[in-house]
């Protein structure tokens, strides 16, 4: 089995990346943007779930982009960009309705971030984060811009060995604020 290699602050955990992208709604022939891939393994995920998926992959971290570089080539991953720099401005650039769905873990410059996924018309946006002030920052952002749809918050706690027995430890908790332009 090929094995994830790590940056810090990632990978996101295979159970948050589960309930993240299942309410992404992602479909075939979209185009998923993953800001702030870190070391990619959402797009990873995404690309599996979705046959006819073209994800485009973006950190403004050298070392985060090297490792999904790494992580894409790896796992056979051959329909992403993976691209360098701040995301905002790789955002805008980007054709209005091209972003179907959004996924960020990185919150550097978020509010701008939102904007511009909302002037894009991406379907859904989904961030995960893990202070509370970026939370209330978001949902504020996104009832701004009218996309505010919901938020989780989502606490996995993994089995561990006690005294022959086994006791469960938590990971951190996390954040999921889901955004969407077609509200219905």
């Amino acid at each position: 089995m090929t094995e994830l290699l790590h940056v810090s602050g990632g990978p996101t955990k295979p159970e948050i990346i589960a309930v993240s992208l299942s309410k992404l709604d992602l479909m075939d022939g979209c185009r998923f943007f993953d800001i702030g891939c870190g070391t990619g393994a959402v797009s990873i995920e995404a690309s599996k779930m979705v046959r006819d998926i073209s994800i485009v992959a973006m950190d403004a971290r050298d070392e985060a982009i090297d490792v999904t570089k790494k992580n894409f080539e790896a796992f056979k991953i051959t329909n992403a960009q993976v691209l360098s720099g701040e995301s905002s401005q790789i955002l805008e650039m980007q054709d209005e309705g091209s972003i179907d769905c959004a996924f960020i873990g990185g919150t550097k410059n978020i509010s701008r971030v939102l904007e511009v996924l909302a002037l894009k018309r991406a379907r859904s946006i989904v961030v995960n984060a893990v202070r509370i002030e970026t939370v209330v920052n978001v949902i504020n952002k996104m009832k701004e811009l009218d996309i505010f749809d919901e938020v989780l918050h989502v606490i996995v706690s993994r089995g561990a060995p006690i005294t022959g027995e086994t006791m469960f430890k938590p990971e951190n908790p996390v954040y999921i604020v889901v955004g969407r332009t077609n509200k219905e």
